[in-house]
């Protein structure tokens, strides 16, 4: 029987591991009532609740709870002392003291952030955790402790993540974490009426280069017909006398 109870725990402790991130050690919120009742069955919770949940816990209460043990009296004198040698977390309360039920409530926030296990026997408390997703809740029956099944609205919530309805506070949180590290969150609404301003660099080195001046009364260019003229002329006027320069035919004829 012990070992089907371990198995048990070990699946809706993986359902939560694998669905709202809750890591080791656990953090146990206790409240009067399940000491009470851990007193009353002989229950050794900081030796058995390890055990139970396969993993390090830690226990925990608020200011509150205890305010709230002082006040009923002698009764529940032994579940105050119980209470005593666990952590106290601080709560919003500290000036206004409320009831066990409202505090633990208020702990959990709407997300339970923190990552709570609740351990009550209020009746009260138990059904306001269950409106809440992923909170696992622990309770007593007889001389053995009992991690509730997840409820039907951490069972929702997700189904609608997995169908991408809804985005998870650690997956929300990391989104933020990486919008802050590229600086987008930040200043987001200024940075898109700001134009982006162009990096300063150094000038093209052609666009520097001066432009060659052309020098003035360049004569015109000409053609290569006329550079052959142009060359017979002058070798005419080298080989001959003072006279007119000879015709194309007249020269051959003096060849002969």
């Amino acid at each position: 029987m012990k070992i089907k109870r371990q198995k048990h725990a070990k699946k809706i402790i993986s359902f939560y591991k694998y669905n709202f991130n809750f890591r080791e050690p656990f953090q146990i919120l206790l409240d009067g009532t399940f000491c009470q009742a851990a007193l009353k069955n002989k229950i050794q919770i900081k030796e058995q609740m390890p055990k139970y949940l396969m993993g390090e816990v830690q226990l925990c209460t608020t200011n509150c709870v205890l305010k709230e043990l002082e006040s009923l009296g002698k009764e529940l004198y032994g579940a105050k002392i119980i209470l005593q040698r666990f952590q106290i977390r601080n709560c919003a309360h500290f000036k206004n003291p409320v009831s066990a039920a409202e505090c633990l409530q208020s702990m959990l926030e709407t997300t339970n952030p923190h990552h709570y296990f609740i351990a009550s026997q209020d009746q009260d408390l138990t059904t306001a955790v269950k409106k809440i997703p992923g909170v696992p809740l622990l309770y007593i029956i007889l001389n053995t402790i009992v991690l509730d099944k997840p409820s039907p609205r951490s069972v929702s919530h997700v189904q609608a993540v997995q169908a991408g309805e809804l985005v998870t506070p650690e997956q929300q949180q990391s989104i933020c974490k990486l919008k802050q590290e590229q600086g987008i969150a930040r200043d987001g609404a200024e940075r898109r009426g700001k134009k982006r301003k162009r990096k300063s660099g150094n000038p093209n080195p052609l666009s520097c280069l001066k432009k060659k001046k052309k020098p003035a009364g360049h004569p015109p260019k000409t053609t290569d017909g006329e550079k052959r003229k142009r060359s017979r002329h002058k070798r005419r006027k080298t080989g001959g006398g003072e006279g007119p320069p000879l015709q194309p035919s007249e020269s051959k004829s003096a060849g002969e």
